[in-house]
């Protein structure tokens, strides 16, 4: 599954303003609201009911929030850097300054699962996590995302 299928244009943040992680993840909740139709309050409620079973801050100032909505009707993403690096609560203590956040059906299953592992590799490469920490254009951002998922990507 390719972030293509995940992320639009849209949904890229180039500079997300957040103080702390629950803001964080409340400002993301109302963009991924925005864009889905689903209530931004069930958005936050399922990430915050994620985060109390162990921070998704993944390390090297990556986080991966994620939940599971009834009405949600497919899986989608929002990725945001953020204008500043916020505590986490990640494993490796670092600051988070890079969040892909994912929204699936509650039926999704192994694809919910597909979609975070393919948003982790792109998210894992230092080359890519360096290109985007260089920017703050979102289509800048968007186009090394999308680059990052095409499996014959040069």
């Amino acid at each position: 599954m390719p972030l293509t299928d995940l992320v639009t244009p849209e949904a890229v943040i180039p500079a997300l303003k957040a103080s702390s992680k629950k803001q964080a993840l409340q400002e993301l909740a109302d963009k991924a609201a925005t864009l889905s139709g689903l209530p931004a309050r069930e958005i936050f409620d399922s990430l915050v009911q994620r985060e109390r079973l162990g921070s998704t801050g993944v390390g090297g100032g990556v986080a991966m929030p994620h939940g599971k909505l009834p009405k949600c009707q497919k899986i989608f993403g929002v990725f945001a850097r953020l204008d500043k690096p916020i505590d986490f609560e990640s494993a490796d203590e670092a600051p988070v300054d890079l969040i892909f956040l994912l929204i699936a059906p509650e039926s999704a299953g192994a694809d919910h699962l597909s979609a975070l592992s393919r948003a982790a590799r792109a998210l894992r490469d230092a080359s890519i996590v360096a290109s985007l920490r260089s920017t703050r254009d979102a289509s800048a951002l968007y186009s090394i995302l999308t680059r990052a998922s095409t499996p014959n990507a040069a």
